[in-house]
């Protein structure tokens, strides 16, 4: 007689009509997961028809309603945590996700967290490492994919950094290991879909890594138009921001960033990027010429 097929585990996606939440529930497809087996969790599910369209599960989850999270990971076996983008309020979100899937019984979570983000002084981290605290102590299952820059993070730009032919920055010569969101969406879910003995831990995750002037030389090289980068002191960078218009708080935030490439805090050498593709991550020439279609 022959042995019954093991049902296939049942995934959750939050933020899934998000840029890196809707990606991963595609990569989730992708991989021959189910549609019935995928669940993409939703703040707004009138948002969410195209995910609804593929045969997708959708369910109402929503960070700053904590009521709405045990009804939507009911039945979950593995959630991918995609980091909320509310800045000050991430760790009390984060924090409700975790304790609705601990009371939920999800076997394991992947929580998408930001390079080194135990040591670094990047501005962002410490909510990022507060979250991973909280699922250390959570008694669950999990793999943090400590995510590099995004390279749409210089791509969407691309517009204007050609309509100008500069970009302006106070990154110095200091690099990112960038890569597109859909390598790092991918990623997640080679980690969600895996071994979850071997999953388990903290993953750095980052492409090759450039500087400014190597990615307006990259621009030049794919585009034909001459874009360069001009690089200014921190201080002299917040009033260039002021004087277009950017209010001072937010102009400090952004150079708050830049100098921590200076420092190289968003640069990494480690594989485990190109490890959990099995391919090599998507390079910044061919990010720059996709940016173009």
């Amino acid at each position: 007689m022959s042995t019954p097929a093991t049902p296939a585990p049942s995934f959750a996606v939050t933020g899934a009509t998000g840029h890196l939440g809707r990606l991963a529930v595609d990569a989730l497809l992708r991989r021959g997961i189910p549609a019935g087996n995928v669940f993409a969790l939703v703040r707004d599910p009138d948002r969410a028809g195209e995910l609804a369209d593929l045969g997708v599960g959708v369910r109402v989850a929503d960070y700053d309603r904590p009521e709405t999270l045990g009804p939507a990971l009911e039945g979950i076996e593995r959630l991918l945590l995609v980091s909320s983008p509310d800045p000050g309020d991430r760790v009390r979100q984060h924090s409700a996700v975790i304790d609705a899937a601990k009371a939920a019984d999800v076997e394991f979570v992947v929580y998408t967290s930001v390079l080194r983000a135990d040591e670094t002084e990047l501005i962002l981290a410490p909510e990022h490492a507060a979250t991973e605290d909280v699922l250390q102590g959570s008694g669950l299952l999990f793999a943090v994919a400590r995510n590099g820059w995004y390279i749409e993070n210089y791509t969407a730009r691309l517009p204007e950094y050609l309509g100008s032919g500069e970009f302006i920055g106070a990154a110095g010569e200091g690099r990112v290991s960038a890569a597109t969101r859909a390598d790092y969406a991918e990623a997640a879910v080679s980690l969600l879909t895996g071994d979850v003995v071997d999953q388990q831990g903290y993953w750095e995750l980052g492409g090759p890594a450039f500087s400014m002037s190597d990615l307006a030389a990259t621009i030049t090289e794919v585009t034909g138009t001459t874009v360069v980068y001009r690089d200014l002191s921190p201080e002299a960078f917040v009033e260039s921001m002021v004087d277009v218009g950017v209010d001072r708080g937010t102009a400090e935030f952004v150079a708050a960033l830049e100098t921590s490439i200076a420092r190289g805090e968003l640069e990494t050498d480690s594989p485990a990027l190109e490890n959990l593709l099995g391919r090599a991550p998507t390079s910044l020439a061919d990010a720059v010429r996709a940016a173009q279609l």
